[in-house]
């Protein structure tokens, strides 16, 4: 057991310090590039869609709505409504890629039953076959299993290293690999964690410029101004509202993407350790690294 512990604790440092450059660059080229153009397309929809005449009374979008009619409803949020917008397509957009990343490091097949396999094949010393279960199952976690096989393999024929220089080497080499292959899993997980903080808080702006008129509204002198009165308060909830959704769509994929990339590292972890407890079976002297 304290051999695992060991791997665990330097297997996950290790991935999320050292991110190959090329990936690091190409991640942080998609958010320069969805960023701006969530916006844009924020505004457009807020515009032309939430914003056209057929929404409102008269044909007018300074109007109220028309009974029943959301677009129009949403258009009196006001200017923070394309603000929050962004930050609900951003939510969705990082969504879908970090899924697609994270289906692609799981690989072909279920996760759990590629690691069954892999220690099946272990128990029985059965390397090129694991190798082959890597090979079908491909992604990132069967890329870091195959280059801890391999170098089971080069240390089984090496004859200059002692038993512990040899397990050393494996273990490395299963930290290297997982350096190279897991750190872009977390890549824009910042982004979508840092939405769920700041879309409340920008609802809660709007929130604030919603009451603002509303007071002003309900301050003038005689009679209050009802329609700027109640577009006042609109705005409020809207925002309220809107800040609301994008924060908790936000947690839910944070939370939903952190525990698939934990299940992925762990698999690892269970894997990398079968491949040491293996190869000190093989080698002698089994009692020091049990469990």
């Amino acid at each position: 057991m304290e051999q695992k512990n060991a791997m665990n604790k330097n297997v996950r440092p290790a991935a999320a310090t050292a991110a190959p450059k090329d990936d690091a660059k190409g991640g942080s080229a998609f958010a320069a590039i969805v960023i701006p153009l969530a916006l844009i397309v924020s505004i457009i929809i807020y515009q032309f869609v939430f914003g056209n005449g057929a929404n409102f009374q008269g044909g007018n979008n300074e109007n109220h709505p028309l009974e029943g009619n959301y677009l129009g409803i949403v258009y009196k949020g006001g200017f923070i409504v394309p603000i929050l917008l962004t930050l609900f397509l951003l939510v969705i957009t990082f969504s879908i890629e970090r899924y697609l990343t994270i289906g692609k490091a799981r690989g072909t097949k279920s996760i759990e039953s590629f690691v069954r396999s892999i220690r099946q094949k272990l128990n029985v010393n059965d390397i090129t076959g694991a190798l082959a279960v890597c090979d079908q199952q491909k992604g990132s976690v069967a890329n870091v299993v195959k280059a801890g096989l391999l170098k089971y393999q080069e240390m089984s024929r090496e004859r200059g290293m002692d038993k512990d220089q040899k397990i050393l080497s494996i273990q490395k080499e299963i930290e290297e690999s997982t350096a190279l292959e897991l750190p872009m899993l977390e890549k824009n997980l910042v982004i979508i964690s840092t939405i769920a903080s700041v879309a409340t808080l920008v609802g809660l702006l709007g929130t604030v410029a919603g009451m603002i008129k509303a007071f002003s509204a309900l301050a003038q002198a005689g009679n209050p101004d009802a329609t700027a009165l109640a577009n006042g308060i609109s705005e409020a909830l809207i925002n309220t509202a809107l800040g609301i959704l994008g924060s908790a769509l936000a947690i839910i994929a944070y939370n939903y993407f952190t525990s698939k990339i934990d299940e992925l590292t762990y698999s690892i972890d269970e894997a990398g350790f079968s491949i040491i407890q293996t190869f000190a079976a093989q080698h002698g002297e089994k009692e020091t690294y049990t469990a």
